[in-house]
């Protein structure tokens, strides 16, 4: 998150350390739109597991290890969260305060909207739920990033990667994400439509989005 996604007022998106950003100023925007952000993200993650056609490709991973292990989802989400930050340390990747705050509150996000949401029987309501989980995650993921504060564990594994091999970011999300389908699927997991929806709208609906909840910082770097 190095490169800048500019709006009319010159906000733009950039790299800092936890202490830096804090100081950036605008805290009292900023952290509630961080907490609003990552708990509609877990919402959304919900929203397409009970639509039963498909979901994320890091949750078919979830859902098959859910399988496996005597946790719930959110639970499984949070307990991976922090074996990918591992995997930052060879990576020198530097983790900020919403790279922990994603690694907790997502997966409590998703448990607790899983116990009030229920799956709706009709074939046509489970497509909309699950693009309604899709838009509903491009919206919490720009306005999470746009809090600027730091990756989420996932995204760091992906731009740490990206440094250390020189690949493009394009080439090592495809590669994660159809890793992760592959061994969720060998778990038990279930990949279908709305894991291809997913996958082709993600990226594009949180480019859309992201200038529009992008916060200017204090002192930007």
């Amino acid at each position: 998150m190095t490169i800048a996604d500019l709006r009319p007022d010159g906000a733009v998106l950039v790299d800092l350390g936890p202490v830096a950003q804090l100081r950036a100023g605008r805290l009292l925007l900023r952290l509630p739109q961080l907490v609003i952000g990552l708990y509609l993200f877990g919402a959304s993650l919900a929203m397409m597991v009970r639509a039963g056609v498909g979901t994320a490709p890091w949750d078919v991973l979830h859902l098959g290890l859910i399988r496996h292990l005597p946790l719930s989802l959110g639970q499984v989400v949070i307990a991976l969260s922090f074996v990918v930050l591992l995997a930052w340390i060879p990576l020198r990747e530097r983790p900020g305060i919403g790279t922990i705050a994603n690694a907790l509150l997502v997966g409590l996000s998703a448990d607790a909207t899983l116990l009030l949401l229920d799956a709706p029987e009709a074939m046509a309501a489970r497509v909309a739920l699950m693009v309604g989980g899709v838009v509903l995650c491009g919206f919490a993921s720009a306005l999470y990033i746009g809090a600027q504060f730091g990756r989420g564990p996932r995204d760091g594994l992906m731009t740490g990667l990206s440094r250390r091999t020189g690949w493009s970011l394009r080439a090592v999300r495809t590669a994660l994400e159809l890793g992760v389908v592959l061994v969720g699927i060998l778990l038990g997991g279930v990949a279908g439509l709305g894991t291809i929806v997913y996958a082709l709208g993600i990226g594009p609906l949180t480019q859309a989005l992201l200038p529009w909840c992008l916060v200017r910082l204090d002192v930007e770097d």
